[in-house]
């Protein structure tokens, strides 16, 4: 397991565990730690049992190997033990990517653990876990529990987890906005939305509300410049919804909604607006006294800018 997300590095750790032991219930499980290693502790680990359990070593640390660890693991490549399960857990780094290289070369197979900024991939994970449990999950639902709880991956795994236990058959917004909808992050693209619509009361209300209940200026500005950096990267694109998409790595329905967004746009005001947003953003991180002003400006200027509010 190659990359830093401690999340996905736990559940394949997990998953491996669970499918050995379905195969092998009596496995020996054995840990090792790759920074504390002593040299010649693989080969005694994998060495056959005297009652022929298989076995099963999870070695962490991989990123802080020492070189005793390194030398026997590059050795134990050329010579597996065929009733033995070797897993590595790499959080990455350089350190170790010799050994890394040569599990590559050597066809074994490796699962990638990279964290997941963008929203896109946070979109397609939350749809993934719902599709595994066999559960319906509206589009524009899956969306906004990334917009509350994609912070952290972790988390946003356990509200699937808690959605997916005990929702109805279809999770809809609503379902979302009842479990997560308190959250700083679900309030902010509240904000956001209410501003892109042009609903300039809605939007400088649920702000107020938010900042009054010590909501933090940052994640509030942050959430209106995803919005409009969104409509402004499909305003700049032609072509099919699903083209577009794959030029610009976004969800096609969430192309779809900026498409219509774009609509209600000039030139003009979406650069008013993400000028408005950038100065919005500077004064929040510290360049400001009056933070809250700064937002209640940039709020103000993007619910003004569209057009036919």
């Amino acid at each position: 397991m190659s990359g830093p997300e401690e999340y996905l590095g736990i559940r394949a750790m997990d998953r491996i565990r669970s499918q050995v032991r379905a195969a092998e219930p009596d496995v020996e499980v054995s840990r090792i730690n790759a920074a504390a290693y002593e040299a010649g502790t693989l080969t005694m680990q994998v060495s056959p049992s005297l009652f022929g359990e298989s076995k099963l070593i999870e070695v962490e640390a991989v990123e802080g190997m020492n070189d005793a660890f390194l030398a026997d693991a590059l050795g134990y490549l050329q010579h597996p033990e065929e009733d033995a399960v070797v897993v590595l857990r790499h959080a990455g780094g350089v350190r170790g990517k010799k050994l890394l290289d040569a599990v590559r070369k050597g066809g074994w197979p490796v699962v990638e653990c990279q964290p997941l900024k963008k929203d896109a991939d946070k979109v397609q994970f939350v749809a993934a876990e719902f599709k595994a449990a066999g559960r319906r999950i509206n589009q524009d639902a899956v969306q906004a529990l990334v917009n509350a709880v994609g912070a952290d991956l972790s988390e946003l795994a356990a509200a699937c987890s808690q959605l997916i236990a005990d929702a109805g058959s279809t999770v809809t917004t609503d379902t979302v906005d009842k479990y997560y909808g308190g959250r700083v992050e679900a309030t902010a693209f509240k904000v956001a939305d209410a501003a892109m619509a042009g609903n300039a009361p809605l939007a400088l209300s649920t702000l107020r509300h938010a900042l009054a209940t010590g909501a933090d200026p940052v994640p509030l500005v942050a959430a209106l410049a995803s919005k409009l950096r969104t409509v402004a990267r499909v305003a700049g694109a032609s072509g099919p919804s699903a083209q577009i998409a794959a030029e610009l790595g976004m969800q096609p329905w969430l192309v779809e909604q900026a498409q219509r967004d774009v609509r209600r746009w000039t030139p003009e005001g979406l650069v008013r607006s993400i000028q408005a947003t950038a100065e919005a953003d500077a004064q929040v991180k510290g360049l400001s006294r009056d933070p809250v002003y700064a937002v209640e400006h940039a709020v103000t200027v993007i619910a003004m800018s569209v057009q036919g509010r």
